[in-house]
Formats: C-alpha cells, sequence, structure tokens
C-alpha cells in the first residue's frame, strides 16, 4: 500500500512540475540564458578592457620615447591620440604629460592646460590638486607671494597628499618676496613632517639657512 500512495505522489511531483514548465519554462530558460550571456559578456568586457589598457600603455610608453627623440612632434601627436582614444587611466596620463610638455615650450599655455585639468569635475580630486600644483610651478616666475599662498595654501594642509611641495613653494614665494618670517613658516613645516622625503629634506636646510642669515647685507 506504501508504495502505491508513494507512486502516486511521484506522479502529482511529475505533473506539477509539467505544469510548471509549460506555464514558465520559456521565461526560465529565457533567463538562464541572459544569466550566462551577463556572465560570459563580463568576461569578455574584462579581457577587451585589459586588452585595450595593455595597448594604450605599450603606446604612451612609444610616445615617451619619441619625446625624447628627434622625433618628439610624432610623440605629441600620439599623446593627443591617447587623450582622446586611450583606455582608461591613460587618457588622463596623457593629457597631463601633454600640459608639461606644452609648459616647456611655452610657460603661459602650459599654465592655461594645467588649469583646465585642474577646474575638470571629471578628474580624481587628487589629480585635480596635483593639476594646481604643476600650473602655479609653470608659472611660478610670473606669480607674486599673494597669488601662490591663494593658489596652494589649501594644499599645504596636513592631509594633503601634496602639502610639502605646496609648502616648498609657498616658502620660495615668501623668500622670492623677502618675507623671511613667512618662508620660515613653511620650511619648519616641512622639516616637522615625518613623511617629508630626504631629497626634500636636504633643501630645507639649505632653506633655513637663508632664512637665518636674513636679507643680504643684514646678516650678522
Amino acid at each position: 500500500m506504501a508504495d502505491i500512495f508513494h507512486e502516486i505522489e511521484e506522479e502529482l511531483r511529475r505533473d506539477k512540475a509539467l505544469a510548471f514548465w509549460k506555464k514558465h519554462g520559456t521565461k526560465v530558460a529565457v533567463l538562464a540564458v541572459a544569466f550566462v550571456a551577463a556572465v560570459g559578456g563580463w568576461r569578455f568586457y574584462q579581457h577587451q578592457q585589459l586588452s585595450r589598457a595593455e595597448a594604450s600603455g605599450a603606446r604612451y610608453e612609444q610616445a615617451l620615447e619619441l619625446l625624447g627623440s628627434d622625433r618628439a612632434d610624432e610623440g605629441t601627436a600620439l599623446l593627443r591620440e591617447l587623450e582622446r582614444d586611450g583606455s582608461g587611466g591613460y587618457r588622463l596620463v596623457s593629457r597631463l604629460r601633454l600640459a608639461a610638455e606644452t609648459a616647456k615650450a611655452d610657460p603661459a599655455r602650459g599654465v592655461e592646460a594645467y588649469e583646465a585639468i585642474a577646474a575638470d569635475t571629471s578628474v580624481p580630486a587628487g589629480l585635480r590638486d596635483l593639476a594646481r600644483l604643476r600650473a602655479v610651478i609653470a608659472g611660478f616666475d610670473q606669480l607674486d607671494a599673494a597669488a601662490v599662498t591663494a593658489k596652494l595654501e589649501p594644499l599645504a594642509s596636513p592631509t594633503s597628499t601634496w602639502r610639502n611641495t605646496a609648502r616648498e613653494l609657498l616658502g620660495l614665494a615668501a623668500l622670492k618676496a623677502g618675507d623671511y618670517e613667512a618662508a620660515g613658516r613653511w620650511f619648519d613645516q616641512i622639516a616637522a613632517d615625518r613623511e617629508a622625503p630626504p631629497a626634500l629634506r636636504q633643501r630645507v636646510n639649505i632653506y633655513l639657512e637663508l632664512v637665518r642669515s636674513g636679507p643680504v647685507g643684514k646678516a650678522g
């Protein structure tokens, strides 16, 4: 008797499964295919992105080699191509390098290129800050201490990635203006920062000697 009930239960399960498949089978199959396609598509996309990144990296290295040769114009043209259609970060890296090359030939235009990057909200904040810093470096000779302070003081905060480079430029601008007290404050901040690199510390020691000696003709 138990076997009969078991067979009946099995038949009911099969009937329910068949009924479910007749009603929903097509949807289930489509969902399964969609899932497989999505996984396969994502893997294909990842492979394509990796391939594009590798290709962009090779083109960027080629551009740098050309820039260091007598075919610099070709290197610049290749960087412009990468800025337009490079993969991922290579577009931005190429844009920054183009700004640097522009600044070498024409500092004023280089400043404009860096400031355009700094104003671009699609660029990560840290790199926008770097562009602000590079804009000041490119135009440093034409900027007075007040202008340098306005542009770089926000980057000199203790949490800023570029704080010590900003402090060095702020100190140098103060020195150029003859404000030895302000220069000393900026250089002291670098000296007190344990994360300041050794080469910068060596320069700061020289700067602080200049600060201590005071203006030419007033030492001692």
